[in-house]
């Protein structure tokens, strides 16, 4: 029986650790982890926030992940689509119960971000 997911892991270019605490850190608002040190070894970073952890690891042959991604769950969902408007917030109001945006970090990697949205005529969702 699986009862969580400990983290997921996205890839990352050599050299872009600087731009990676700038995005998950700054832009997002997560915090970072320090790696155990045989793993801190081979470069990139790990976030979290509250119990969501991002691995970004890095890759030689780097290339963005433009269809898989993480769906990341948020509070004032408004407040986050203007934090990422300079990185493309795309709303998507396919999935029903919901109000999402994808958007991407600075190397492409396709982000979701929702919110459960709340019924017409409720306080509560």
């Amino acid at each position: 029986m699986i009862t969580a997911v400990h983290h997921v892991q996205l890839a990352a270019p050599p050299g872009s650790e600087d731009r990676l605490r700038d995005f998950y850190g700054r832009v997002l608002g997560m915090t970072e982890v320090p790696k155990p040190p045989e793993l801190a070894r081979r470069g990139g970073c790990w976030f979290r926030a509250g119990d969501v952890e991002l691995h970004l690891g890095i890759e030689e042959d780097f290339r963005p992940a433009r269809k898989a991604h993480p769906g990341l769950v948020v509070e004032d969902i408004d407040a986050y689509a203007a934090r990422l408007a300079a990185h493309g917030a795309r709303w998507d109001d396919a999935l029903p119960g919901y109000r999402r945006f994808y958007s991407e970090d600075p190397f492409g990697n396709r982000l979701e971000f929702l919110e459960r949205a709340i019924p017409a005529g409720s306080t509560r969702p």
